[in-house]
């Protein structure tokens, strides 16, 4: 028998080989068990990973189709969707749109093109006339970066030739000749140069030396005898967004802005030598000048506190100063507005429209304030000067805050949940007078601009007009109103009609909007201003 030993009796053998079949048999179970064990592990790893997908793919269904608990419908959340911003400008790539495209990269936005699903439209140049068709055809939530008609505001002859409180005399040609040589034989002192929408060229000239037959220019007074830092004349350029027509609403950047210097000292005063008196692309920069370096830079204040800093040394008024810096630019709208109205006319709705440009002012040794002229498509590359980064970076950021663009969903009046947009800007949020609306008068009739505020007797278009202005207030940052204007609290709570002549002379549109600031001003003293 196999496995039998010869010195070993058959019994005792049988025994042996019984117990050597025992020890092998539990072996064999436990091999068993084990394999019967991992193939559990296994099963048990798959069913987690397809768990896990399954959600996955859930959660991304979820996402791009939200739905309401209990229903099965898709309500397609502005939160939910890749936010798209297609740039519409000449050699974008060559780097002056650097900082346009950094700011909205760090908002979220990916770039695209006409074709795409494009939430914003940043277009370098005026684009009504090449991009018509898309433009009278936006979507509700798609925001542009000009309004019709801003043309009338930027445009050199026509800004200059508006006969407004701050802007230098000046005169179209060829049709005010007359009144021109009228003018300067009054006041034969007085030197003049001339100008054309293309701001090149700008060189003071004598009366003798003017062409009095060119078309599309104009004639203006010369600034002669400009206020003067470290011998250098110099301009403020003041970042300017318009949120709104019909009503209007205007704001402006209050905690910065532009300051260029010549680049030659201004005396002895020479007209053959431009960069005396034309600030140029090159500019001196606000760092380069010895009095104000060290509040600039050694103490790293805005180039605003800078400029006020060195009036307050010199004993002017800065808080003057501002202050007609924002009725120059109130009076340039309410001049205006008519025109951007009848522009906008023709499309869908002007809610899709914001605009940043820049108004250019000079002021004289007695502190008196001019107007020169408003860029569309300010300049916002630091090729130039590295250091104004931070600047252009923040013109930007505030004017996409203020405009609903910086934040998610872009308009809460296209798409979304409703208890999304209530808890964005909810009707209650907007609402005023409250003794007043329950008043017998308000209870009888709308009529009055108070009781039209109510909120029986607002509209769509008044309420979606009021809850715009209360987002653009709550995200404004820097940027303070121009229009409506300031008001004081105690202004506000005793203002009486018949003694507001700026009031008076509003359009009842911006009469509502002027008054539903004042009211909310005495509510909050934050609104105020």
């Amino acid at each position: 028998m196999k496995g039998s030993s010869p010195y070993m009796p058959r019994y005792e053998q049988d025994v042996l080989n019984r117990l050597h079949g025992r020890s092998r048999g539990p072996n064999r179970m436990l091999y068993m068990v084990a394999a019967i064990l991992a193939f559990g592990v296994f099963l048990t790893l798959v069913n987690i990973y397809e768990l896990r997908r399954i959600q996955h793919e859930h959660e991304h269904h979820m996402a791009r189709n939200p739905t309401v608990e209990g229903r099965g419908e898709p309500l397609h959340s502005m939160s939910s969707k890749q936010k798209i911003v297609w740039v519409h400008a000449k050699h974008m790539n060559s780097g002056y749109l650097k900082h346009v495209f950094s700011v909205f990269e760090r908002l979220g936005y990916t770039r695209g093109g006409k074709a795409s699903n494009w939430d914003v439209l940043w277009a370098h140049d005026y684009p009504f006339a090449e991009l018509k068709t898309v433009l009278h055809n936006l979507n509700p939530h798609q925001k542009v970066n000009h309004f019709p008609g801003s043309g009338y505001i930027t445009n050199k002859v026509s800004l200059a030739t508006s006969d407004l409180k701050f802007i230098p005399k000046a005169f179209k040609m060829p049709k005010d000749k007359d009144k021109l040589l009228e003018h300067a034989k009054e006041y034969p002192e007085k030197m003049w140069v001339q100008k054309s929408n293309n701001h090149r060229g700008i060189r003071i000239l004598q009366l003798n030396q003017l062409d009095l037959t060119s078309d599309n220019t104009f004639i203006q007074e010369y600034i002669a005898k400009p206020f003067l830092i470290d011998k250098r004349k110099f301009d403020i350029g003041i970042y300017t967004i318009l949120t709104s027509i019909n009503p209007l609403r205007v704001y402006i950047l209050d905690t910065e802005l532009l300051l260029r210097f010549c680049a030659a000292d201004y005396y002895p005063f020479d007209a053959s030598i431009l960069k005396k008196y034309v600030v140029a692309d090159d500019y001196t920069a606000t760092w380069q000048l010895p009095s104000l370096k060290k509040i600039y830079s050694d103490m790293g204040h805005t180039h605003k506190e800078t400029l006020s800093y060195y009036l307050r040394q010199h004993g002017k008024n800065d808080t003057k100063l501002f202050m007609e810096v924002r009725e120059s630019i109130q009076e340039v709208y309410l001049k205006k507005e008519k025109f951007l109205i009848q522009s906008g006319a023709g499309y869908k709705s002007t809610r899709n429209f914001f605009e940043l440009v820049r108004f250019d002012f000079v002021f004289d040794e007695d502190m008196n304030l001019y107007l020169m002229e408003v860029n569309m498509s300010p300049n916002l590359s630091s090729a130039h000067f590295k250091e104004n980064t931070l600047l252009y970076e923040q013109v930007i950021f505030n004017m996409l805050h203020l405009t609903g663009v910086a934040r998610a969903p872009n308009d809460i009046f296209s798409r979304g949940l409703i208890e999304e947009k209530n808890m964005q800007a909810a009707l209650k949020d907007v609402q005023v007078l409250s003794e007043g609306c329950n008043s017998a008068v308000c209870q009888e009739s709308c009529r009055s601009v108070e009781c039209s505020l109510c909120h029986r007797c607002l509209d769509l278009n008044w309420k979606n007009a009021l809850r715009t202005a209360y987002l653009e207030h709550m995200n404004r940052r820097n940027c303070r109103r121009v229009f409506p204007p300031s008001f004081t609290q105690e202004f506000a709570k005793n203002w009486k009609e018949s003694t507001d002549t700026f009031y008076k002379n509003l359009s009842l549109s911006n009469q509502k909007i002027y008054t539903w600031f004042r009211l909310k001003c005495i509510q909050d003293v934050t609104w105020c201003h």
